[in-house]
């Protein structure tokens, strides 16, 4: 199973995805790391992906063949990430037939209604058990 992440700016959320998801599948998952920029990916490569690349034509060409896109929801907003999520970005991850694990976290005008404010901690927690595990045990994809 194919997972990927995706962030940016200082990779941040990537990293605290990739640890956590990483220590409760252990080599059972291929995690892909696609930053937005370099020093993205380098901190999501340092946190245990597979394999890493940055860029827009790195997402736009990966994001069709993977299982699962887990991100904070600046992922599919245009422009978001102070301009670092490109509109093709932005368009290739929503285009997506994978399933997407979207955190709540955004540095955008944007506010989700109804979502807790919780910390990323427990939202990386939440989703690996209640989400991946269910799937990755499974051996569902796409």
């Amino acid at each position: 199973m194919k997972i990927c992440i995706i962030d940016g700016m200082g990779g941040g959320i990537g990293n605290a995805l990739i640890k956590k998801i990483r220590a409760a599948f252990h080599e059972r998952v291929e995690i892909i790391a696609l930053g937005t920029n370099a020093v993205a990916t380098a901190q999501m490569m340092k946190a245990g992906a597979n394999r890493g690349a940055s860029g827009e034509n790195a997402i736009i060409v990966t994001v069709p063949g993977v299982d699962i896109i887990v991100g904070s929801i600046s992922i599919v907003l245009a422009n978001s990430m102070m301009g670092e999520m490109t509109a093709g970005m932005a368009a290739a991850v929503a285009s997506s037939s994978a399933p997407k694990f979207l955190l709540p976290l955004t540095q955008e005008n944007v506010e989700v209604i109804g979502v807790s404010p919780d910390p990323l901690p427990h939202l990386v927690d939440r989703l690996v058990e209640n989400r991946l595990r269910p799937m990755v045990e499974s051996g569902l994809t796409k």
